[in-house]
């Protein structure tokens, strides 16, 4: 094995699914793609297997293998031409929640009648149809959170049903065509690596680097203690009645292979926190990838040496027709959350205290004055990150599944009819410890008409744990301020109409610190 040749293809592969990247993000519509960049592109070998991907969002692409695997299985390889174009966003067949919509493309090569490879991209939308503006809603039915879209060939007719059942169906149109276009610029530089370095030599160099990164994950079990390492956290609350939810899981560790193991976690629930098995083995790919170093490649070799155990029906494999709107954003961060904490017990002086453990996703709609148009918004709010044995928590940062960046307030202001009265870092809020936990923020938005918001939160009820004596992050706050000067604190999930001139206010969690306050 040449380790500086895989190194070189490392990076080919790597830029490719960036440039895919900055294609989307440049050519998108929505503030949600081009300014939090909340998607992720991939590449894939002819199996459906990453050879690699962008440095985009976790809880994307440890999950969209599936994606592509779903095609391979709808779609035998042969009867693919050049021009296919593949879509879907149905949880249980492939996707993780409605808002993430996946789009997938052969790559043949001149002369040969199948593909060689697979490029692939998700885009959360910010509006997929269902009950509340932004497809985020408190559904207790998956029919609630939007229109479904099972593996299929992308057409004019499909594409004209998909725009006919959201409520922004020009701005769908762009970040559909946008997603397109990235797609077209993986699929050429892919031709131009195999013209310039043939066609079976970057498919072998494309194992290659798998089956490399698969050695690497062994390694790096082998100096985590044999041994049995469980732990239990919660959610809050599913926002419908169920609180103080339990996701609990036991790791197991024997020489260079691990068993994961969900299977005595909490049933389904009737609100929208479950996650179907993607989300979870997507968690699970993130946390043993943080093991690695830095350069690390990403590909499907992280997951070959670790078995996942879920228990279909439960809240980490939920089945159809449960609704999973939060189960992506919300309960992909508790299994991170568990699944640290049980690493935690096997190398103690090693893994960090709890972040803030929410994305803190806030979803709203109306029409604007303006153009006497639909608008709908979403974004994520970033937190404080868990301390750690020799570093302090950042501050105002997003962490773990989510890597998006924040939306500035001039864009935000200039495309929608709100304005941000305050954002700030929210003091001490991060756990006191030896280091401390990182601290959230203050993100307050006024309204200039009336709208619907959708808010699903985390970390309100259960504060972020510390480690080795570290204490507990601030939990987060939310707060409605009526324009007639009445306040009111709402619950983690919930959905309420505001009036023009009403303010909404997040406090978001911080991070919990590590090591005992009084050795500082």
């Amino acid at each position: 094995m040449d380790v500086v040749e895989l190194e070189i293809f490392k990076h080919l592969f790597a830029s490719i699914a960036e440039e895919m990247g900055e294609r989307l993000m440049r050519s998108a519509y929505s503030p949600n793609i081009k300014e939090r960049r909340d998607f992720s592109c991939a590449l894939f070998d002819a199996r459906g297997e990453m050879i690699a991907q962008a440095a985009h969002i976790p809880v994307h692409l440890g999950s969209t293998p599936l994606s592509v695997q779903a095609v391979l299985k709808a779609f035998p390889p042969e009867r693919m031409r050049a021009d296919s174009r593949f879509i879907l966003n149905d949880p249980y067949a492939g996707g993780t929640h409605l808002p993430d919509i996946t789009v997938v493309a052969p790559v043949l090569l001149e002369g040969e009648s199948t593909p060689r490879f697979f490029v692939a991209n998700r885009a959360h939308h910010a509006d997929v149809g269902g009950k509340t503006p932004g497809s985020m809603p408190l559904s207790t039915h998956i029919d609630e959170e939007g229109i479904r879209i099972p593996p299929s060939e992308l057409t004019d007719a499909l594409l004209e049903t998909i725009l006919s059942a959201v409520r922004t169906p020009e701005e769908r149109r762009g970040d559909l065509q946008a997603q397109l276009a990235a797609l077209y610029t993986g699929i050429t530089r892919l031709k131009e690596l195999c013209h310039r370095y043939g066609a079976d030599h970057v498919s072998n160099q494309a194992q290659a680097l798998q089956g490399y990164t698969e050695r690497m994950m062994r390694h790096i079990l082998k100096h985590i203690p044999d041994g049995t390492y469980p732990f239990t956290d919660y959610l809050d609350d599913d926002g419908v009645g169920t609180t103080r939810i339990p996701i609990h899981c036991v790791l197991t560790i024997e020489g260079d292979q691990a068993v994961v193991d969900f299977r005595d976690t909490a049933p389904q629930v009737r609100g929208p926190v479950n996650a179907v098995r993607a989300i979870t083995l997507s968690a699970v790919n993130y946390v043993f990838r943080c093991l690695g170093p830095e350069g690390m490649p990403s590909n499907s070799g992280v997951m070959r040496p670790i078995t996942v155990h879920t228990k279909p029906g439960t809240l980490v494999d939920a089945l159809p027709p449960a609704p999973v709107a939060a189960g992506n954003v919300e309960t992909s961060q508790r299994i991170v959350d568990v699944l640290f904490g049980t690493l935690a017990r096997a190398l103690p002086e090693v893994i960090p205290a709890a972040s803030c453990g929410s994305m803190n996703n806030v979803a709203l709609g109306g029409t604007d004055p303006r153009t006497q148009e639909a608008f709908t918004y979403y974004e994520t709010i970033a937190g404080g990150a868990g301390a750690g044995p020799g570093w302090h928590g950042g501050s105002a940062v997003h962490t773990h599944m989510t890597n998006t960046r924040n939306t500035p307030v001039e864009a935000l202001e200039h495309a929608y009819p709100m304005m941000v009265t305050a954002y700030r870092i929210r003091e001490r809020s991060g756990g006191e410890g030896v280091f401390r936990g990182g601290d959230g923020i203050v993100r307050s938005y006024h309204f200039l008409v009336p709208v619907e918001v959708t808010l699903l939160t985390e970390r309100r009820l259960l504060a972020p744990w510390g480690l080795q004596g570290g204490q507990d992050a601030a939990r987060g706050v939310n707060r409605l301020i009526r324009h007639e000067g009445t306040e009111e604190h709402l619950p983690p999930k919930c959905m309420v109409r505001l009036a023009a001139g009403d303010q909404l206010v997040i406090e978001t969690p911080g991070g919990g610190g590590w090591g005992t306050p009084e050795e500082a």
